[in-house]
């Protein structure tokens, strides 16, 4: 099982990118996405984009983890 996370890429450099997750941004791999440009959502897995998806998209994965991370509050 593998767990992505969503993101929107913010700033593209040489093989990598600065990606915004939910204010937290990381430095992370393009090399398997390189056409990526700032404002793509992706989804990152350890550390390297993986994939892109569309806004509808990253906005519905989000909110599912938005939930999620509430559900787990103790």
């Amino acid at each position: 099982m593998c767990l992505g996370i969503p993101g929107v890429v913010v700033e593209v450099k040489e093989l990598t990118a600065i990606v915004d997750f939910g204010g937290v941004k990381r430095e992370v791999d393009k090399l398997l996405v390189p056409d990526v440009k700032p404002g793509d959502y992706v989804i990152v897995h350890a550390g390297a984009i993986i994939s892109k998806l569309s806004r509808e998209e990253a906005e519905k994965t989000i909110e599912a983890w938005k939930e999620v991370l509430e559900a787990l509050k103790v």
